[in-house]
């Protein structure tokens, strides 16, 4: 699994023109999977995705968690973060995950999150999405198990 986290002060998905979710404050996840993730990584990654010390104190350090700033997650499946440039001009998705495999393991993702106090807004799988935010920062990590 690879994730693209973004810290944001908004974030939303829009889907045929309207919008489907929406948070605040918080953090806008990127979450593609690959042929080879069998769900063994997702309790790790989630948990250093909301323990991560990305947001500001009051001293300007980046300190704080998500959790800690009572922030919000949208979680986004992006199958493109599996794609392979390395070949000609266009991209190859070799390494990403079915449908059906992909669904389960990011539906799975966002139950842990639940799990782990924090319920996700989700984007809509395997539709053509637009996402808006409002990066802050910019503040943007990439997380791979």
């Amino acid at each position: 699994m690879k994730l693209v986290i973004q810290r944001v002060k908004q974030a939303g998905v829009e889907v045929d023109g309207n919008e489907i979710s929406s948070i605040g404050n918080g953090l806008l996840i990127f979450i593609g999977i690959s042929t080879d993730d069998d769900g063994n990584n997702i309790e790790w990654l989630v948990k250093k995705t909301i323990d991560l010390r990305i947001f500001e104190d009051e001293q300007n350090k980046m300190n704080l968690s998500v959790r800690d700033v009572e922030g919000e997650i949208l979680l986004v499946s992006q199958f493109t973060l599996y794609g392979s440039c390395k070949k000609g001009r266009r991209p190859d998705f070799l390494e990403a995950a079915k449908p059906e495999k992909a669904e389960k393991l990011y539906l799975e993702f966002a139950e842990v999150l639940k799990l782990n106090g924090i319920i996700p807004k989700l984007g809509k799988f395997g539709k053509h999405m637009n996402i808006k935010l409002l990066n802050d920062g910019p503040v943007t990590m990439i997380l791979e198990k």
